[in-house]
């Protein structure tokens, strides 16, 4: 495996919601935190906020991934994020070592950073994204 890729530290964790209003006012309780302003990111169909290194995913509409997976599955964990320094590197690491992702390049997620999602055909059923924050 590549070393570059041993011993990363955790972004943050992913919950869907089909509200903010649902969750949100127990995070923030929990930790005492204030949320951050929810950030639509389009591109993937999805509005977020963040309480500290948890993320509310919420879909825009019913057509995303999001939305598919609530449908599915309920609310509830959706995924866990890693950071690394290079996102394209990372994806090409573990595409040597037989991971597949959900696309074929990185994406813009979330604060404008660099995303890709290792596909959870290749980690046993966890979706896992790797962020590369600016």
């Amino acid at each position: 495996m590549d070393s570059h890729l041993t011993g990363l530290p955790l972004d943050h964790v992913a919950i869907a919601v089909r509200s903010f209003a649902d969750t949100l006012p127990l995070l923030e309780r929990l930790t005492g935190s204030t949320a951050s302003p929810p950030e639509r990111v389009e591109a993937q169909g999805v509005e977020v906020c963040f309480v500290g290194r948890v993320e509310l995913i919420r879909p825009l509409d019913g057509s995303s991934g999001v939305a598919r997976f609530i449908d599915r599955r309920g609310p509830g964990l959706h995924h866990v994020a890693y950071r690394v320094g290079d996102v394209g590197a990372a994806m090409t690491a573990l595409a040597a070592e037989g991971c597949e992702f959900t696309s074929a390049a990185p994406m813009t997620g979330a604060g404008g950073h660099r995303i890709a999602f290792v596909h959870p055909r290749s980690t046993g059923g966890l979706l896992v994204e790797l962020v590369e924050r600016h």
